[in-house]
């Protein structure tokens, strides 16, 4: 069982490939009694294992096909499916329309198509989706990044009382839905890519985050050319509140510090009952 703690654990968060040290962008999200891997980027499958099995994990979510943020769904489909490992099949996977076949386009290597569904129980996201896995509520919108189906996610109670509440960004530069998702969460983990089409900057994420009303912001996927402590300051310029760097192997709580104004009827999926 996972805590009921609400917390986020960095994975890794390099762009846009893997370093020595740091893998790319994935998530360990902890509350509720669940543990959900969010983006499943290059080298994230090894470091979950620092924390959890993968037959511990609750949930996948992803969001986008990039493969720094999707790319290590391929070796855990192998280990899902063919290292003898003792867990429940298939695994509720959360992605962008077209992941199931993107998947199989990758894992098949003759006339048959490769089982991805015995692994992963795919639910393709749309904007406003809404699903309740074990006493978390996952909230999904779309935002912008360069015209590829891509999402940003809230994370919160279940129930919707006035529990605490964590907001990915995913990849998106600076948009309307990222901050009505984000609107007064407790913890922003928000991409810090550059500035480039697609993405937001150090100073965006900053002011990103100060629309929203964060209590706290956590700079992310922070592009080449700036170093963590940089987009920290960048970042601090543009928002009041705390600002820290998603450092490789970071765990950061959400902590109440308001009432969420954006409480929201769920629905119930099968990943409710792993």
């Amino acid at each position: 069982m996972g805590s009921d703690l609400l917390r986020i654990t960095v994975l890794g968060s390099a762009t846009p490939f893997p370093r020595p040290g740091n893998a790319c962008s994935g998530y360990l999200v902890e509350g509720g009694g669940v543990r959900l891997w969010v983006d499943a980027g290059t080298g994230t499958l090894a470091e979950l294992q620092r924390h959890v099995t993968l037959g511990e994990v609750d949930a996948i979510w992803i969001s986008h096909l990039h493969a720094d943020h999707s790319a290590d769904l391929l070796t855990a489909y192998y280990a899902l499916l063919y290292a003898g490992l003792d867990l429940p099949l298939p695994v509720p996977l959360f992605g962008p329309p077209g992941i199931a076949d993107r998947l199989a386009g990758f894992l098949s290597n003759g006339p048959d198509r490769s089982p991805v569904e015995k692994a992963f129980a795919v639910e393709e996201l749309y904007d406003g989706h809404v699903v309740r896995i074990g006493g978390l509520a996952l909230r999904s919108r779309a935002v912008e990044h360069g015209g590829l189906p891509a999402f940003a996610l809230r994370v919160e109670d279940a129930g919707g009382a006035a529990g605490a509440s964590l907001v990915y960004s995913g990849d998106c530069e600076p948009c309307p839905s990222l901050v009505e998702l984000a609107l007064e969460c407790d913890l922003f983990v928000c991409e810090a890519d550059g500035c480039v089409p697609g993405h937001h900057s150090a100073a965006q994420a900053g002011r990103s985050a100060a629309e929203a009303r964060a209590g706290r912001l956590v700079v992310t996927h922070v592009g080449p050319g700036t170093t963590p402590a940089d987009a920290v300051a960048l970042a601090a310029a543009e928002f009041p509140g705390d600002v820290v760097h998603a450092d490789p192997g970071a765990r950061f709580e959400a902590v109440v510090t308001r009432r969420s104004r954006t409480p929201g009827r769920t629905t119930t999926s099968p990943a409710s009952s792993r």
